[in-house]
């Protein structure tokens, strides 16, 4: 039997062009985004199971569902 890992998915965001609306924040099921101060998002990756909710959700487009190594 091979053991094949699968890559993980997380959440990225272009913080530069994020307006921090906070509709990522709403949609997210396990509250791995925040917006602090207002300012930007901010993905807890380790909450994170790259659903890719979010990047649906975003009006503004910045935010990717990219693999990453486990």
């Amino acid at each position: 039997m091979v053991n094949v890992k699968r890559k993980q998915r997380k959440a990225f965001v272009s913080t530069e062009q994020c307006v921090a609306c906070g509709c990522c924040v709403k949609v997210c099921p396990l509250h791995a985004i925040s917006v602090p101060k207002g300012i930007t998002a901010v993905v807890d990756i380790t909450k994170c199971v790259g659903c890719g909710k979010c990047a649906k959700e975003c009006p503004a487009s910045v935010i990717e569902i990219q693999e990453v190594q486990p």
